[in-house]
């Protein structure tokens, strides 16, 4: 589903849009995950939140949230995950700034703007890690800075099956890809 005529976040924000929708450079895009889809999101969010459960101020992950990251973008990622310091406010309705590690599972709807626009936004935008999840290859291509300061995506991993998805950012979680694509 898109518009003819391209939106701000504002004008976006108020209207009603049928649920599962993001806007991705003024586009409303509707994003329709398969059930297989869901899992692997669901699986990568809720061991993140087991290692953060594992110890104290180890931030916040979450599944489906909008974040408001510019005037034309209202991005909807997989699952994500922020440090202590960048936790939302208890009651907020999305995030403002992009999440420092951001998932994006295969979906046939939004796969092309996940490579795409939305990832070169998330390395625009500060974004110290993006895993991009291939449910066809049964692959995760992980994007990530080498250090804190770097202003690119200048270390590029391709994952598969036998290996497990591991990130500095999250030392000791441990996210096993057999596992992961046996969803």
């Amino acid at each position: 589903m898109s518009v003819t005529a391209r939106l701000t976040v504002e004008e976006y924000l108020a209207r009603d849009f049928p649920p599962k929708t993001q806007l991705i450079d003024g586009e409303v895009v509707l994003n329709e995950p398969t059930a297989r889809h869901e899992r692997i999101a669901f699986r990568i969010a809720l061991l993140i939140q087991n290692w953060i459960d594992s110890g104290d101020g180890q931030g916040e992950a979450g599944l489906g949230i909008d974040w408001t990251v510019g005037d034309r973008d209202v991005f909807v990622p997989d699952a994500w995950w922020v440090p202590e310091e960048h936790r939302l406010a208890r009651d907020a309705a999305r995030g403002y700034t992009y999440p420092d590690l951001v998932v994006e599972v295969r979906s046939r709807s939004t796969w092309r703007y996940d490579t795409g626009i939305k990832q070169a936004r998330y390395e625009q935008g500060g974004v110290r890690e993006l895993w991009l999840v291939d449910t066809e290859a049964d692959t995760v291509i992980v994007d990530r800075r080498s250090a804190p300061d770097a202003s690119i995506f200048d270390d590029r991993l391709e994952l598969g099956r036998g290996e497990a998805l591991t990130s500095p950012l999250l030392p000791g979680c441990e996210i096993p890809l057999d596992d992961l694509f046996d969803r």
